[in-house]
């Protein structure tokens, strides 16, 4: 019988459980967006995870949206991002860089010269974001020209191609939670008239060519995707035909055999039925032809969902993103069925040490 705590190997990457890490934004990059040695001493305290999905990180400066948020576009961006890498794998860890444009979900002053964000759609998202004076309303986008979209294409594969020079173990691009790539899925925010926008085959066609890109650069056994396809975050409208819409995708997905599938079930970080969804045969539509990739699960799972979950064959992994914040240790927790520490929410986002690399393990609780 197959459990949680498992090793699993898929694509180019094996691991030692079937914990995932999921990103969690945390804004302590440092100047010029680069990773910082505070980030190392966080990654490295959680390389117990059988792989961890890194915070997600801007594929250019246009990409970005939050403050203090990683990129993977510069030489000392990659840089950052190895030494990360070597510390998760001095631990027996795996890291895998999430890869992110946020398309309209920024602000102006994030962005060089002030420039506007840029999406598929010229229409402001009713959401915020975090600047240097807190949390602001997001700017208003302008839509991306035809003749801008292989840019845009071109960004994640170089980005991915820096990951590779960081060592990091694979990609997860970033399809989810209402940033650039779900903003020309969705057609309550895909208004296009173009080869991008109309049909759910138009609105499909940048992702898939972002991931074709992608896994030509590294190759498919090392690139994941993570959708969120009812989810409400950022603005995000439930699409029309969201089965339809992802059902194809994973379709048309599927003849290039990528390493896995990152789902989030319902609203990001809250109720997991907000919209009817059946989750089984996307996997399914995944799994035909591509049997070897991982089908990893996230939201709000506790330690006897995720087990069921694995043992049952409804998942290949389970994804965990806030226990992450305040447990270093989670696999072991999980495996030990230890409790859990609480989040202290004031130190989420931004600042230092506190709130960040200064939750104890479980032994050191212990013995406290």
């Amino acid at each position: 019988m197959t459990t949680l705590f498992d090793p699993i190997a898929f694509g180019n990457i094996d691991c030692a459980n079937r914990i995932v890490m999921a990103p969690l934004t945390r804004n302590r990059a440092g100047p010029g967006q680069v990773p910082t040695a505070l980030m190392c001493t966080y990654y490295g305290q959680r390389a117990g995870a059988g792989m961890i999905v890194t915070e997600a990180t801007q594929v250019s400066p246009v990409g970005q949206g939050y403050l203090d948020t990683p990129g993977i576009h510069s030489t000392a961006q990659v840089g950052g991002w190895s030494r990360i890498a070597e510390a998760v794998h001095a631990r027996g860890g795996r890291l895998v860089l999430q890869l992110w444009h946020v398309g309209r979900i920024s602000h102006t002053s994030l962005l060089p010269d002030g420039q506007q964000p840029v999406s598929s759609t010229a229409r402001r998202a009713n959401a915020k974001t975090f600047t240097a004076k807190g949390f602001e309303d997001t700017s208003t986008p302008r839509a991306l020209r035809l003749d801008e979209m292989p840019g845009i294409v071109t960004e994640f594969q170089q980005a991915a191609r820096c990951a590779m020079a960081a060592g990091c173990d694979g990609v997860e691009v970033h399809g989810a939670n209402g940033y650039l790539l779900e903003q020309f899925l969705r057609d309550s925010i895909n208004d296009r008239s173009d080869a991008y926008g109309g049909s759910q085959h138009n609105r499909i066609r940048l992702v898939i060519e972002v991931m074709t890109a992608v896994a030509r650069e590294i190759g498919a056994g090392r690139t994941g995707l993570r959708l969120s396809p009812v989810t409400p975050a950022n603005d995000a409208g439930q699409d029309s035909d969201a089965q339809g819409l992802f059902n194809l995708l994973l379709e048309q997905l599927a003849p290039l055999k990528l390493a896995y599938i990152h789902v989030i079930q319902g609203a990001t970080g809250g109720d997991r039925d907000i919209a009817p969804f059946d989750y089984a045969a996307l996997r399914a539509r995944f799994k035909h032809g591509n049997g070897e990739g991982a089908w990893i699960v996230n939201n709000g799972y506790t330690r006897r969902m995720a087990m069921d979950a694995v043992v049952g064959g409804t998942a290949d992994m389970v994804a965990f993103g806030r226990p992450y914040v305040s447990n270093p240790d989670l696999a072991t927790r999980l495996r030990v069925d230890a409790p859990l520490a609480p989040i202290h929410v004031e130190t989420l986002y931004g600042g230092g040490a506190a709130g960040y690399t200064d939750y104890p393990a479980l032994e050191i609780a212990a013995a406290a």
